[in-house]
């Protein structure tokens, strides 16, 4: 069925106009044939990085544990690598106003991430007793390749892209990211349960990482192929000026990257260690593992076009709104019940609410930043974000190691069947502090169609009525979060 309403978008996408406009047309169509033929190569490229995410990048923390990762050391998989490489997108913006050179930087960084995915395999293999730590290393030169061409990359993306089409053509890449990220994650679940039944665990892994390079390079190729319009590079412009602490600390760019990246700090208190209640302590096999992360990827690709088209209308901080309701719950969902098939329920909780989460995000940004200070701001956000991702990381994996399981209040004794699952309360805590704090002082940007909460998630979830009415019952409740923002002056777009 996905494979079907795939090439039912390349079919519909190569229509004339007179014909009717497919999905794909509507997303990529532009009156430049450079800039079409980049979009649908951008398209192209999203494919084949998405292999590379689902079949490998989605395994890492899995190979940690199958390695004997400790707690700290997962969290520091997780968060070190993206910490350092945030500092590379500085050098890459430096580079560029150096170099002149946007897509070439791209494309080195790409390489660079491609390349990683041989020391991951062979690292540990040729030296066990220091698998961990070179593991990481190479997870770092991995991030580091990554960073190095994102600041490039969203300059370039931020200039090709119709404003118009933003978020239909985003959601597109997004929806194919996901159906594709999903096609591989299950393709690698099922190669890891083959290999593990056979005890051969470690070459599944090294199958696994040895087809994500080769994806890597595919949208290498497709990449080298995308128009750089001439006379754009990203390069950093430090916003030093009169009163410039006090401009950038007002605006609404500075809110909403600090709650942006207050909430990564929240979210990596438990993100990275699901995947070790799940196969440590549940004792998942592979292939439940691949399902049950699957279901959370299958349900983003079903409604990221809706998320999409209520983002081009109703404006980002509304999605943001809605969806920071529910992300405070999503932790807490996993300590009422082991149940396998509960859980896949939680996972279609967190599919729906972070497509919408991530996508409004991504796009807010886009409409915060003006072009030509994209670069400095995006490489500003990025720094922090990956900050308090590390910080939340490791307060996670310190929390991991002494949370008690068994504790007594009130003259009740409470047991918990993992310390993980206090991780889980603590980090639902941070999330709704955070939501409930900051984001009222969020404003959008745009002039944009009112629209309520309930309603919001009612268009989402209209193909399903059950799931309409419990996220209407959901966000019908605080309703000061969801209120119709007005457009701050003080933004840096």
């Amino acid at each position: 069925m996905l494979i079907e309403r795939l090439k039912f978008w390349r079919r519909s996408g190569v229509r004339s106009e007179g014909q009717g406009q497919g999905p794909l047309t509507r997303a990529v169509s532009s009156s430049d044939p450079k800039v079409e033929r980049s979009l649908r190569h951008s398209l192209k490229d999203a494919a084949a990085f998405a292999v590379m995410i689902g079949i490998g990048e989605t395994y890492l923390s899995a190979f940690a544990l199958f390695l004997k990762a400790t707690m700290p050391q997962i969290g520091l998989l997780a968060s070190l690598p993206p910490l350092l490489g945030s500092l590379v997108q500085p050098v890459s913006a430096w580079l560029g106003r150096k170099t002149g050179h946007r897509k070439r930087l791209v494309l080195i960084g790409a390489s660079v991430q491609a390349t990683a995915w041989l020391p991951m395999v062979l690292l540990p293999l040729l030296f066990p007793e220091h698998a961990l730590p070179l593991l990481i290393a190479s997870v770092i030169l991995y991030q580091c390749g990554s960073q190095l061409s994102t600041p490039q990359w969203g300059s370039l993306m931020g200039d090709i892209v119709p404003m118009r089409r933003r978020g239909r053509f985003f959601a597109l890449r997004t929806k194919i990211v996901s159906m594709l990220t999903f096609v591989a994650l299950a393709a690698g679940g099922l190669t890891l349960q083959g290999f593990s039944t056979k005890g051969q665990t470690l070459w599944g892994f090294a199958l696994l990482f040895g087809i994500a390079m080769l994806a890597r390079f595919v949208s290498i190729y497709h990449l080298s192929k995308m128009h750089d319009p001439a006379g754009h590079v990203a390069s950093i412009e430090i916003p030093i000026g009169p009163n410039w602490w006090q401009r950038l600390r007002k605006s609404n760019f500075a809110r909403f990257s600090v709650f942006f990246a207050l909430m990564q700090f929240s979210v990596a208190i438990s993100s990275p260690f699901f995947t070790v209640y799940m196969l440590r302590d549940l004792h998942f096999s592979y292939f439940e593992f691949m399902t049950n992360t699957g279901m959370a990827i299958l349900v983003q690709f079903l409604t990221l076009n809706q998320w999409g088209r209520i983002s081009d209308v109703f404006g980002n901080r509304r999605i943001l709104a809605a969806t920071g309701i529910v992300i405070p719950l999503m932790p807490l969902l996993w300590t009422f019940s082991a149940n396998y098939w509960y859980l896949l329920f939680a996972q279609v909780v967190s599919g729906l609410t972070w497509a919408g989460f991530t996508l409004s995000a991504s796009n807010f940004l886009y409409d915060l930043i003006s072009r030509d200070k994209r670069t400095t701001y995006l490489a500003m956000h990025n720094m922090l974000a990956s900050t308090c991702l590390f910080g939340g990381a490791m307060l996670g994996g310190y929390l991991g190691t002494t949370l008690p399981t068994e504790m007594t209040l009130f003259g009740h004794a409470f047991s918990w069947r993992s310390p993980l699952l206090g991780i889980f309360v603590v980090s639902a805590v941070a999330r709704a502090i955070m939501v409930t704090l900051l984001l009222p002082r969020i404003r959008e940007v745009r002039k944009v169609r009112p629209i309520s909460a309930s309603e919001l998630f009612f268009r989402v979830t209209r193909v399903n009525a059950l799931a309409g009415i419990f996220f209407e019952v959901i966000a019908s409740k605080p309703k000061e979060i969801a209120e119709p923002a007005k457009t701050d002056q003080g933004s840096t777009h």
